[in-house]
């Protein structure tokens, strides 16, 4: 009875985790890196379907390495295609580790980093958009990026700290 007891704790306890944890997102994708080996040439797409454009959105970025990353950034080229308008193209610098080496991610041994790259962000028309991203190192084929994702979430303003 006891053992019972105990599982079903652990069940809702692990149960609740997964639910708390669910964000209200538009979209939200991971994308793997083929044996975490990221060609120049390799462009990762996310495609999703907006329909609201009254709301404000927090576009991020994740990106998870493991050790075998050799460096400290990554360089990214974005591309941002809306249904309607010209291509939005931008550079993002991903800072993955310090100057020491030590990851800025949380994890261990696979490292996840959020990098923002649109906040309090309205999509101009509806419709369906494209962000696409590419690596920008001087290397053609950078190890150690594992997962590339986008996730876009309702956004809600950081209060800003008293000092």
């Amino acid at each position: 009875m006891r053992n019972r007891k105990k599982i079903s704790c652990l069940l809702l306890f692990v149960c609740s985790l997964l639910f708390s944890c669910s964000e209200n997102a538009l979209y939200f994708q991971y994308q793997v890196i083929q044996d975490t080996a990221w060609e120049k040439s390799k462009v990762y797409y996310f495609t999703f379907f907006v329909e609201d454009t009254t709301t404000a959105y927090t576009v991020l970025l994740d990106i998870r390495n493991n050790n075998r990353y050799p460096y400290q950034n990554l360089w990214l080229f974005s591309n941002e295609e809306p249904p309607i308008g010209p291509l939005v193209r931008d550079t993002i610098e991903c800072l993955l580790a310090d100057e020491f080496g030590k990851w800025y991610g949380h994890g261990i041994s696979l490292y996840e980093s959020t990098f923002p790259i649109r906040e309090n962000y309205r999509f101009p028309c509806p419709g369906q958009y494209t962000f696409s991203f590419r690596q920008g190192m001087r290397d053609s084929l950078i190890v150690g990026i594992q997962e590339i994702g986008l996730r876009i979430l309702p956004f809600k303003e950081i209060p800003k700290t008293e000092k």
